[in-house]
């Protein structure tokens, strides 16, 4: 049996929730067929609905949509479906940092309707499932977790003279990267380079007030940002860098975290959505989101206590070996959609 699963955009974005689907698509071969819809989701215009219904019209097994186009279709487009609808939701579309309220909840309303329709909600962390059925009304009886998976490698040597800070996340608000500057901002009189890596096309706004920002800081000369990266130059950077600072304000999920645990790299970061989940108490430093003061203290404890962020370090690897790969997460997603059939 073939499942669609439809995406909207460019699959190839660099983004957490694209690779999950890139991944998923490509581990799944012959049993899973991609099928590309507007990029204006999650704002679609009639003619994108109208898409979207043809080919939940024509399918013969269900089907499975990512949430950036589920959550904004109207509950008739999936109720009116003659097979099951399943959703790929990374996180809440009303929980985006930085929304205005009233766009934030029309999403979350607009959601739930949209879910209530579907079979069943595939999400990324308990934490995002637990979102689903509070801010959502999903029953836990219609969610199950399908973490990212993790490729394997060794850890970095973490011998940078001095340290360098990785950073990967596209520059949008919920990323956090002006607390990251203010804090940076804190730590000026130790040694450190800082290395960003991200796209800065999502929010052109957001993206022009970071390089106004980094200009006028005394410390913008020590931080080199990249745009996309392929994923052989990404994994290059991971191997070279000290230490992992992302301070998201939320996440469904993190794979970045995931990722430089898997690197070896202690990590310093915010409690926010599913990084408590992801990163355990051992391989990281957490702090409520927003907060420079206190992002700028562990950067500044981790800098100075080699012994901390090499126990960091090694709990961080240990941690990653445990997660699952991606041929354990295509094959949850595939079994959700088989029960679904049945």
């Amino acid at each position: 049996m073939r499942f669609d699963f439809i995406v909207p955009g460019d699959l190839s974005l660099a983004t957490g929730g694209y690779v999950y689907d890139r991944q998923v698509i490509d581990r799944a071969g012959a049993g899973m067929r991609h099928v590309q819809v507007s990029a204006r989701f999650p704002n679609p215009d009639p003619d994108d609905i109208a898409e979207v219904a043809r080919v939940l019209a024509s399918a013969r097994a269900p089907v499975l949509i990512d949430g950036l186009a589920c959550g904004a279709l109207p509950r008739e487009t999936i109720a009116d479906a003659p097979v099951p609808v399943v959703a790929l939701c990374h996180h809440p579309l009303g929980l985006e940092t930085g929304l205005p309220t009233e766009r934030a909840l029309k999403l979350l309303q607009q959601e739930a309707d949209a879910l209530s329709a579907c079979a069943h909600v595939i999400v990324t962390s308990n934490t995002t499932a637990r979102s689903l059925e509070s801010h959502l009304g999903v029953s836990p009886d219609d969610i199950t977790v399908a973490e990212p998976g993790l490729d394997r490698r060794s850890p970095a040597p973490r011998t940078g003279t001095p340290p360098r800070l990785l950073t990967v996340a596209r520059q949008t608000p919920r990323k956090g990267h002006e607390v990251l500057i203010a804090a940076l901002e804190r730590v000026a009189d130790r040694n450190w380079t800082a290395v960003w890596v991200g796209a800065n096309t999502l929010d052109p706004t957001w993206a022009g007030m970071l390089d106004a920002r980094i200009a006028e800081s005394p410390i913008g000369h020590r931080i080199t940002r990249h745009g996309t990266l392929s994923a052989g130059d990404l994994s290059a950077l991971y191997g070279t860098a000290d230490i992992f600072c992302l301070p998201s304000h939320y996440e469904g999920y993190g794979m970045v975290f995931a990722e430089a645990m898997m690197a070896g790299l202690p990590i310093v970061a915010c409690a926010g959505g599913a990084v408590p989940e992801v990163v355990p108490v051992a391989a990281g430093l957490l702090m409520e989101p927003g907060d420079p003061i206190a992002l700028g203290n562990a950067l500044d404890l981790v800098l100075r206590d080699r012994d901390l962020a090499d126990r960091m370090a090694a709990a961080g690897h240990a941690h990653a070996q445990t997660l699952p790969d991606w041929d354990d997460t295509t094959a949850t997603v595939r079994a959700v959609l088989r029960g679904v059939a049945r």
